[in-house]
């Protein structure tokens, strides 16, 4: 579900907006003039999605690997690569 607020509503409402993206786990975006500017978001869930983002940045890289013929690496180099990006 997408959530949407206003500017002037984050400066006078800030714990229900906090409290939204924290129980939900989902991004309040807040606008200025009805344009879009910033995202409230959980930080659990801000984490969360950047861990997914650098996961898929390195499957994608393997794939691009495979894709060229190029060296494939090995476990230990695959398990390296991950803690490295965790």
């Amino acid at each position: 579900m997408v959530y949407i607020e206003p500017a002037t509503r984050l400066r006078t409402d800030y714990n229900r907006i906090a409290d939204l993206a924290r129980k939900t786990g989902n991004a309040v975006y807040i606008t200025r003039n009805g344009t879009p500017e910033v995202v409230v978001m959980d930080f659990k869930a801000f984490q969360q999605r950047e861990l997914v983002l650098k996961l898929a940045n390195v499957v994608l890289e393997g794939e691009l690997q495979r894709m060229r013929g190029t060296a494939a690496l090995s476990i230990e180099e695959m398990e390296a690569m991950l803690k490295e990006n965790a």
